[in-house]
Protein backbone atom coordinates (compact mmCIF):
# COMPACT_ATOMS: atom_id res chain seq x y z
CA UNK A 1 0.00 0.00 0.00
CA UNK A 2 1.61 3.44 -0.74
CA UNK A 3 -0.09 7.00 -0.62
CA UNK A 4 0.61 10.49 -1.98
CA UNK A 5 -0.40 13.63 -1.55
CA UNK A 6 -1.18 15.92 -4.51
CA UNK A 7 -1.24 19.79 -3.86
CA UNK A 8 -3.85 21.20 -6.25
CA UNK A 9 -4.52 25.27 -6.60
CA UNK A 10 -8.00 25.69 -7.39
CA UNK A 11 -9.38 29.06 -8.57
CA UNK A 12 -11.08 30.80 -5.65
CA UNK A 13 -14.48 32.35 -6.71
CA UNK A 14 -14.13 35.85 -7.81
CA UNK A 15 -13.88 38.11 -4.54
CA UNK A 16 -12.63 41.24 -5.89
CA UNK A 17 -15.99 41.45 -7.56
CA UNK A 18 -17.45 44.26 -5.13
CA UNK A 19 -14.35 46.37 -5.11
CA UNK A 20 -14.61 46.26 -8.41
CA UNK A 21 -18.22 47.55 -8.57
CA UNK A 22 -17.05 49.64 -5.65
CA UNK A 23 -14.95 51.20 -7.49
CA UNK A 24 -16.52 51.96 -10.59
CA UNK A 25 -19.21 53.23 -8.60
CA UNK A 26 -17.02 55.85 -7.33
CA UNK A 27 -15.77 56.64 -10.47
CA UNK A 28 -19.31 57.60 -11.48
CA UNK A 29 -20.04 59.64 -8.13
CA UNK A 30 -16.77 61.80 -9.27
CA UNK A 31 -17.86 62.15 -12.97
CA UNK A 32 -21.13 63.27 -11.65
CA UNK A 33 -19.33 65.92 -9.04
CA UNK A 34 -17.04 66.86 -12.09
CA UNK A 35 -21.00 67.70 -14.04
CA UNK A 36 -21.97 69.86 -11.00
CA UNK A 37 -19.21 71.14 -11.09
CA UNK A 38 -19.05 72.39 -14.41
CA UNK A 39 -22.78 73.54 -13.85
CA UNK A 40 -21.61 75.00 -10.64
CA UNK A 41 -18.93 76.87 -12.95
CA UNK A 42 -21.55 78.19 -15.78
CA UNK A 43 -24.09 79.52 -13.13
CA UNK A 44 -21.66 81.67 -11.70
CA UNK A 45 -22.35 79.85 -8.13
CA UNK A 46 -18.51 78.82 -7.08
CA UNK A 47 -17.62 82.22 -4.96
CA UNK A 48 -21.13 81.59 -3.04
CA UNK A 49 -19.76 79.85 0.37
CA UNK A 50 -16.37 81.93 1.33
CA UNK A 51 -15.54 79.48 3.78
CA UNK A 52 -14.35 76.37 4.39
CA UNK A 53 -15.44 73.79 6.89
CA UNK A 54 -14.99 70.38 5.97
CA UNK A 55 -17.22 68.96 9.05
CA UNK A 56 -20.03 71.82 10.36
CA UNK A 57 -20.40 73.12 6.25
CA UNK A 58 -22.12 69.71 6.17
CA UNK A 59 -25.39 71.82 7.60
CA UNK A 60 -26.93 73.88 5.37
CA UNK A 61 -28.05 77.36 6.68
CA UNK A 62 -31.04 76.72 8.59
CA UNK A 63 -32.47 79.55 10.27
CA UNK A 64 -32.70 83.48 8.20
CA UNK A 65 -29.96 84.22 10.74
CA UNK A 66 -28.14 81.63 9.04
CA UNK A 67 -29.17 82.88 5.50
CA UNK A 68 -28.59 86.48 6.37
CA UNK A 69 -24.38 86.04 7.44
CA UNK A 70 -24.23 83.60 4.87
CA UNK A 71 -24.68 86.55 2.67
CA UNK A 72 -23.39 88.94 4.38
CA UNK A 73 -20.08 87.02 3.84
CA UNK A 74 -20.85 87.25 0.11
CA UNK A 75 -21.70 90.80 -0.07
CA UNK A 76 -17.49 91.15 0.94
CA UNK A 77 -16.43 89.67 -1.70
CA UNK A 78 -15.48 91.51 -5.27
CA UNK A 79 -17.96 89.47 -6.95
CA UNK A 80 -20.99 90.84 -5.58
CA UNK A 81 -19.75 94.19 -5.31
CA UNK A 82 -18.72 94.37 -9.70
CA UNK A 83 -20.88 91.52 -10.74
CA UNK A 84 -23.86 90.55 -8.81
CA UNK A 85 -24.50 93.77 -6.88
CA UNK A 86 -28.33 94.33 -6.02
CA UNK A 87 -29.01 90.48 -5.84
CA UNK A 88 -31.70 89.51 -3.66
CA UNK A 89 -31.39 87.08 -0.55
CA UNK A 90 -33.62 84.48 -2.90
CA UNK A 91 -30.82 84.85 -5.46
CA UNK A 92 -28.26 84.01 -3.62
CA UNK A 93 -29.64 81.02 -2.05
CA UNK A 94 -30.05 79.75 -5.69
CA UNK A 95 -26.01 79.85 -6.25
CA UNK A 96 -25.77 78.65 -2.94
CA UNK A 97 -27.51 75.42 -3.36
CA UNK A 98 -25.21 75.00 -6.64
CA UNK A 99 -22.10 75.51 -4.44
CA UNK A 100 -23.12 73.13 -1.41
CA UNK A 101 -24.20 70.82 -3.54
CA UNK A 102 -20.97 70.26 -5.47
CA UNK A 103 -18.35 70.30 -2.12
CA UNK A 104 -21.59 68.20 -0.43
CA UNK A 105 -20.73 65.07 -3.06
CA UNK A 106 -17.08 65.59 -2.26
CA UNK A 107 -17.98 64.94 0.99
CA UNK A 108 -20.26 61.82 -0.05
CA UNK A 109 -17.50 60.23 -1.98
CA UNK A 110 -15.29 60.55 1.10
CA UNK A 111 -17.78 58.61 3.05
CA UNK A 112 -18.94 56.36 0.00
CA UNK A 113 -14.90 55.25 -0.04
CA UNK A 114 -13.75 55.05 3.16
CA UNK A 115 -16.37 53.44 4.86
CA UNK A 116 -16.47 50.71 2.33
CA UNK A 117 -12.91 50.76 2.25
CA UNK A 118 -12.66 49.37 5.92
CA UNK A 119 -15.08 46.62 5.52
CA UNK A 120 -13.15 45.18 2.57
CA UNK A 121 -10.29 45.25 4.69
CA UNK A 122 -12.47 43.34 7.27
CA UNK A 123 -13.56 40.74 5.28
CA UNK A 124 -9.78 40.43 3.85
CA UNK A 125 -10.70 41.03 0.19
CA UNK A 126 -7.57 43.19 0.10
CA UNK A 127 -4.19 42.33 -0.30
CA UNK A 128 -0.90 44.01 1.00
CA UNK A 129 -0.37 44.78 -2.45
CA UNK A 130 -3.94 46.23 -3.27
CA UNK A 131 -4.74 48.20 0.45
CA UNK A 132 -1.93 51.15 -0.65
CA UNK A 133 -3.07 51.87 -4.12
CA UNK A 134 -6.47 51.93 -2.30
CA UNK A 135 -5.19 54.31 0.48
CA UNK A 136 -3.72 56.39 -1.97
CA UNK A 137 -6.44 57.03 -4.22
CA UNK A 138 -8.58 58.36 -1.14
CA UNK A 139 -5.56 60.88 -0.34
CA UNK A 140 -6.33 61.87 -3.95
CA UNK A 141 -9.59 62.30 -3.47
CA UNK A 142 -9.11 64.66 -0.42
CA UNK A 143 -6.22 66.12 -2.46
CA UNK A 144 -8.89 66.73 -4.80
CA UNK A 145 -11.61 68.74 -1.49
CA UNK A 146 -8.48 70.60 -0.95
CA UNK A 147 -7.63 71.88 -4.22
CA UNK A 148 -10.88 72.88 -4.60
CA UNK A 149 -11.15 75.57 -2.07
CA UNK A 150 -7.48 76.49 -3.07
CA UNK A 151 -9.21 77.51 -6.11
CA UNK A 152 -12.14 79.03 -4.31
CA UNK A 153 -9.58 81.64 -2.26
CA UNK A 154 -8.19 82.83 -5.45
CA UNK A 155 -11.72 84.55 -6.20
CA UNK A 156 -12.37 86.31 -2.83
CA UNK A 157 -9.90 88.76 -3.08
CA UNK A 158 -8.64 91.00 -6.37
CA UNK A 159 -10.76 89.06 -8.86
CA UNK A 160 -14.13 88.63 -9.69
CA UNK A 161 -13.91 85.09 -10.61
CA UNK A 162 -11.25 82.03 -9.37
CA UNK A 163 -7.82 81.85 -10.97
CA UNK A 164 -7.91 79.72 -14.54
CA UNK A 165 -4.98 77.79 -13.31
CA UNK A 166 -6.31 77.10 -10.22
CA UNK A 167 -9.79 75.66 -11.98
CA UNK A 168 -7.55 73.52 -14.41
CA UNK A 169 -5.58 72.31 -11.31
CA UNK A 170 -8.99 71.00 -9.81
CA UNK A 171 -10.02 69.56 -13.09
CA UNK A 172 -6.59 67.52 -13.68
CA UNK A 173 -6.61 66.29 -10.55
CA UNK A 174 -10.38 65.39 -10.87
CA UNK A 175 -9.56 63.58 -14.20
CA UNK A 176 -6.73 61.76 -12.55
CA UNK A 177 -8.80 60.66 -9.68
CA UNK A 178 -11.44 59.08 -12.27
CA UNK A 179 -8.73 57.43 -14.45
CA UNK A 180 -7.20 55.63 -11.77
CA UNK A 181 -10.38 54.57 -10.19
CA UNK A 182 -11.35 53.02 -13.85
CA UNK A 183 -7.75 51.59 -13.90
CA UNK A 184 -7.20 49.80 -11.02
CA UNK A 185 -10.84 48.43 -11.20
CA UNK A 186 -10.11 47.03 -14.30
CA UNK A 187 -6.48 45.81 -13.36
CA UNK A 188 -7.77 43.75 -10.14
CA UNK A 189 -10.04 41.63 -13.05
CA UNK A 190 -9.48 37.58 -13.43
CA UNK A 191 -6.04 36.61 -14.58
CA UNK A 192 -6.33 35.49 -18.27
CA UNK A 193 -4.39 33.32 -19.97
CA UNK A 194 -2.16 34.46 -22.44
CA UNK A 195 1.24 36.31 -22.35
CA UNK A 196 1.42 40.26 -22.25
CA UNK A 197 4.68 41.10 -23.47
CA UNK A 198 3.58 41.74 -27.35
CA UNK A 199 0.63 43.38 -26.07
CA UNK A 200 2.83 46.02 -23.86
CA UNK A 201 4.78 47.03 -27.19
CA UNK A 202 1.93 47.77 -29.36
CA UNK A 203 0.17 50.01 -26.21
CA UNK A 204 2.36 53.14 -26.81
CA UNK A 205 -0.04 54.45 -29.31
CA UNK A 206 -2.98 54.46 -27.03
CA UNK A 207 -1.09 55.89 -24.10
CA UNK A 208 0.02 58.67 -26.42
CA UNK A 209 -3.93 59.25 -27.34
CA UNK A 210 -4.58 58.96 -23.37
CA UNK A 211 -2.72 61.99 -23.09
CA UNK A 212 -3.65 64.09 -25.77
CA UNK A 213 -7.42 63.61 -24.19
CA UNK A 214 -6.03 64.58 -20.70
CA UNK A 215 -4.44 67.52 -22.28
CA UNK A 216 -7.20 68.45 -23.67
CA UNK A 217 -9.66 68.37 -20.92
CA UNK A 218 -6.59 70.51 -18.60
CA UNK A 219 -7.05 72.88 -22.22
CA UNK A 220 -10.91 73.02 -21.52
CA UNK A 221 -10.69 73.92 -18.14
CA UNK A 222 -8.63 77.44 -19.36
CA UNK A 223 -11.44 77.90 -21.58
CA UNK A 224 -14.25 77.84 -19.37
CA UNK A 225 -11.67 79.88 -17.11
CA UNK A 226 -11.47 82.45 -19.23
CA UNK A 227 -14.33 82.57 -20.60
CA UNK A 228 -12.68 81.93 -23.62
CA UNK A 229 -15.62 79.83 -25.33
CA UNK A 230 -17.57 82.84 -25.63
CA UNK A 231 -14.56 85.04 -27.88
CA UNK A 232 -15.54 83.83 -31.33
CA UNK A 233 -19.13 81.81 -31.80
CA UNK A 234 -18.21 80.86 -35.08
CA UNK A 235 -16.41 77.77 -36.86
CA UNK A 236 -14.73 76.54 -38.56
CA UNK A 237 -13.34 80.34 -38.50
CA UNK A 238 -12.67 82.75 -35.66
CA UNK A 239 -13.36 86.40 -36.58
CA UNK A 240 -13.89 85.03 -40.21
CA UNK A 241 -10.35 83.52 -40.43
CA UNK A 242 -8.29 80.52 -39.50
CA UNK A 243 -6.04 82.35 -37.62
CA UNK A 244 -6.74 85.15 -35.66
CA UNK A 245 -5.36 88.68 -34.90
CA UNK A 246 -4.10 89.22 -31.35
CA UNK A 247 -2.71 85.74 -30.85
CA UNK A 248 0.32 86.67 -29.05
CA UNK A 249 -0.01 90.08 -27.57
CA UNK A 250 0.88 89.26 -24.48
CA UNK A 251 4.73 89.32 -22.70
CA UNK A 252 5.89 86.92 -22.71
CA UNK A 253 4.66 84.78 -25.10
CA UNK A 254 4.17 81.80 -23.80
CA UNK A 255 1.92 83.57 -21.39
CA UNK A 256 -1.04 83.75 -24.31
CA UNK A 257 -1.66 80.15 -24.41
CA UNK A 258 -3.02 80.69 -20.44
CA UNK A 259 -4.28 84.23 -20.44
CA UNK A 260 -5.44 85.14 -23.87
CA UNK A 261 -8.91 84.06 -24.52
CA UNK A 262 -8.00 84.11 -28.60
CA UNK A 263 -4.99 82.00 -27.60
CA UNK A 264 -6.60 79.37 -25.40
CA UNK A 265 -9.34 78.99 -27.54
CA UNK A 266 -7.76 78.56 -31.01
CA UNK A 267 -5.37 75.58 -29.06
CA UNK A 268 -8.79 73.74 -27.76
CA UNK A 269 -9.67 73.60 -31.75
CA UNK A 270 -6.36 72.26 -32.97
CA UNK A 271 -6.46 69.79 -29.88
CA UNK A 272 -9.53 68.89 -30.63
CA UNK A 273 -8.07 68.14 -34.42
CA UNK A 274 -5.53 66.21 -33.85
CA UNK A 275 -7.65 63.69 -31.43
CA UNK A 276 -10.11 63.33 -34.02
CA UNK A 277 -7.44 62.59 -36.61
CA UNK A 278 -5.49 60.28 -34.00
CA UNK A 279 -8.83 58.21 -33.20
CA UNK A 280 -8.88 57.88 -36.51
CA UNK A 281 -5.71 56.62 -37.02
CA UNK A 282 -5.47 54.28 -34.08
CA UNK A 283 -9.09 52.94 -35.35
CA UNK A 284 -7.80 51.99 -38.67
CA UNK A 285 -4.55 50.40 -37.74
CA UNK A 286 -6.13 48.17 -35.22
CA UNK A 287 -8.72 47.20 -38.00
CA UNK A 288 -5.78 46.32 -40.35
CA UNK A 289 -3.94 44.09 -37.27
CA UNK A 290 -7.12 42.74 -35.62
CA UNK A 291 -10.41 43.31 -37.34
CA UNK A 292 -10.81 45.10 -34.04
CA UNK A 293 -10.99 42.22 -31.78
CA UNK A 294 -10.26 41.11 -28.51
CA UNK A 295 -8.95 44.59 -26.27
CA UNK A 296 -8.75 46.34 -29.73
CA UNK A 297 -12.81 46.06 -29.52
CA UNK A 298 -12.41 49.95 -27.86
CA UNK A 299 -11.00 51.60 -31.05
CA UNK A 300 -14.49 51.58 -32.71
CA UNK A 301 -15.87 52.95 -29.10
CA UNK A 302 -13.15 55.78 -29.05
CA UNK A 303 -14.16 57.18 -32.39
CA UNK A 304 -17.31 57.08 -31.51
CA UNK A 305 -17.16 58.99 -28.56
CA UNK A 306 -14.64 61.64 -30.49
CA UNK A 307 -16.96 62.52 -33.23
CA UNK A 308 -19.79 62.86 -30.45
CA UNK A 309 -17.46 64.72 -28.49
CA UNK A 310 -16.37 66.94 -31.35
CA UNK A 311 -19.52 67.50 -32.37
CA UNK A 312 -20.96 68.87 -29.04
CA UNK A 313 -17.94 70.93 -28.68
CA UNK A 314 -19.00 72.81 -32.18
CA UNK A 315 -22.67 72.93 -31.00
CA UNK A 316 -21.55 74.54 -27.39
CA UNK A 317 -19.00 77.30 -29.05
CA UNK A 318 -21.70 78.21 -31.91
CA UNK A 319 -24.54 78.24 -29.40
CA UNK A 320 -22.48 80.64 -27.28
CA UNK A 321 -22.23 77.64 -24.78
CA UNK A 322 -25.33 76.56 -23.18
CA UNK A 323 -25.59 74.79 -19.51
CA UNK A 324 -26.68 71.74 -20.99
CA UNK A 325 -24.56 71.71 -24.13
CA UNK A 326 -21.63 72.40 -22.03
CA UNK A 327 -21.82 69.86 -19.56
CA UNK A 328 -22.28 67.42 -21.91
CA UNK A 329 -19.07 68.27 -23.81
CA UNK A 330 -17.59 67.72 -20.61
CA UNK A 331 -18.92 64.48 -19.41
CA UNK A 332 -18.01 63.09 -22.54
CA UNK A 333 -14.54 64.58 -22.52
CA UNK A 334 -14.15 62.36 -19.18
CA UNK A 335 -15.96 59.26 -21.08
CA UNK A 336 -13.34 59.43 -24.03
CA UNK A 337 -10.40 59.90 -21.48
CA UNK A 338 -11.79 56.98 -19.48
CA UNK A 339 -12.31 54.55 -22.49
CA UNK A 340 -8.71 55.35 -23.87
CA UNK A 341 -7.58 54.44 -20.02
CA UNK A 342 -9.82 50.73 -20.55
CA UNK A 343 -7.82 49.91 -24.11
CA UNK A 344 -4.74 50.91 -22.07
CA UNK A 345 -5.02 48.82 -19.79
CA UNK A 346 -6.40 46.11 -21.54
CA UNK A 347 -2.92 46.34 -24.01
CA UNK A 348 -0.78 46.13 -20.90
CA UNK A 349 -2.36 43.77 -18.68
CA UNK A 350 0.17 40.78 -17.52
CA UNK A 351 -0.96 37.39 -17.49
CA UNK A 352 -1.32 37.19 -13.96
CA UNK A 353 -3.36 39.05 -11.49
CA UNK A 354 -0.97 41.60 -10.57
CA UNK A 355 -2.56 42.85 -7.19
CA UNK A 356 -4.31 39.63 -6.00
CA UNK A 357 -6.85 39.37 -3.11
CA UNK A 358 -6.00 38.40 0.26
CA UNK A 359 -6.54 34.81 -0.72
CA UNK A 360 -6.52 34.33 -4.36
CA UNK A 361 -6.34 30.22 -4.27
CA UNK A 362 -7.12 27.52 -2.73
CA UNK A 363 -4.61 25.10 -1.94
CA UNK A 364 -6.59 21.13 -1.62
CA UNK A 365 -5.02 18.28 -0.90
CA UNK A 366 -5.70 14.86 -1.89
CA UNK A 367 -4.62 11.69 -0.77
CA UNK A 368 -4.47 8.32 -2.55
CA UNK A 369 -4.13 5.27 -1.46
CA UNK A 370 -3.50 2.46 -3.68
Amino acid sequence: MTSATEIIALPRRDRLRPVRLWLYGIAVMVLLMVLVGGATRLTDSGLSITSWKPVAGIIPPLTPSDWSAEFQAYQQIPEFELVNRGMSLEEFKTIFWWEWGHRGLGRLIGVVFFVPFLVFLWQRRLSWRLAPALALLFVLGGLQGALGWWMVTSGLAGRIDVSQYRLAAHLAAACILFLALIFVARRIRPPRAGGATAKMRRAWPVGIFAALVFVQIVAGAFVAGLDAGLAYNNWPLMDGALVPDGLFVLSPWWVNFFENAATVQLTHRLLAYVIVFAAFWLAIASFRRTAWRGHHVWAPVIVALTLVQAALGIATLVLAVPIGLALAHQGTAFLLAGASICWLEDLTRPTGSPIPPAQDLEIAARSNVA
